[in-house]
């Protein structure tokens, strides 16, 4: 694993985010699906029937052996049954400080209190077995990529141990983040998720009436404003928890 390979691995995981927030838009917000809570209320630990569907979908996965891989970070990792599949012997890249970065939590919190109202269409149109399925899709897909800043900082600190090892020794924080943002490379990929969204999410007209007005399944803004907001940042979040365990 290398750096290049890591960023291909990002740039393919957009496609996947993209297409998963095009999927759950086909749906309206179907508010019953997430309630409880409600307002200040902890959305994680109360019961919903989002909260149970992606609980016993998780069981279930674990029981297909998703979370042997390391690049796996589930949203109930204490409610997991053991693997029923033979154990794969996968690659130790990650520090085993990196198994205990989860900031699954977070992640939805914000996907249903911020990103969910920004793209989904006010209503209820009773799927909701469809709506948590899509919902689920997309969480998967946004934890997939956050957490993969764990393979991020490995290969960084790999290629520049002398780089990192003070601040990690300092366990300087702000001097870790200083170290692992890269405003032209951010910017680069807000353009090009947005890009993507755009290409992806257009409704397709075959009339020749070049002067109709273009639409997109899910705003290609929305898109820009979910890495910016929330993936970048937590990736980084990550990063930097990860390397001040790496030397433990």
């Amino acid at each position: 694993m290398d750096l290049e390979s890591v960023r291909d691995s990002l740039i393919r995981q957009e496609d996947t985010i993209v297409f998963s927030l095009i999927e759950r838009a086909k749906f309206p917000i179907n508010s019953w699906a997430y309630s409880p809570p409600q307002n200040g209320v902890d959305a994680f630990s109360a019961s919903s029937f989002l909260h149970s569907f992606v609980r016993e979908s998780e069981a279930l996965h674990a029981k297909a052996g998703r979370y042997e891989n390391p690049e796996e970070n589930p949203f109930f990792p204490d409610d997991l049954p053991p693997s029923m599949v033979p154990t794969h012997d996968y690659k130790q890249v990650l520090h085993p400080a990196g198994s205990s970065i989860n900031v699954n939590k977070t992640i939805w919190d914000i996907y249903l209190n911020k990103l969910l109202p920004l793209f989904a269409a006010e209503g209820d149109d009773g799927n909701y077995g469809l709506t948590a399925a899509c919902d689920l899709a997309c969480l998967q897909a946004i934890s997939r990529r956050i957490h993969y800043g764990k393979f991020v900082a490995e290969v960084k600190f790999k290629e520049s141990p002398e780089e990192y090892g003070p601040a990690i020794h300092d366990q300087d924080r702000a001097g870790l983040m200083k170290m692992l943002t890269f405003e032209a490379v951010e910017e680069m990929v807000k353009k090009r998720v947005e890009k993507k969204a755009t290409v992806f999410g257009q409704e397709v007209n075959l009339s020749d009436n070049s002067k109709s007005k273009e639409t997109y399944k899910v705003d290609p803004s929305v898109v820009s404003r979910l890495y910016e907001e929330w993936v970048m940042p937590l990736t980084k979040q990550v990063q930097v928890e990860y390397l001040l365990r790496r030397l433990d």
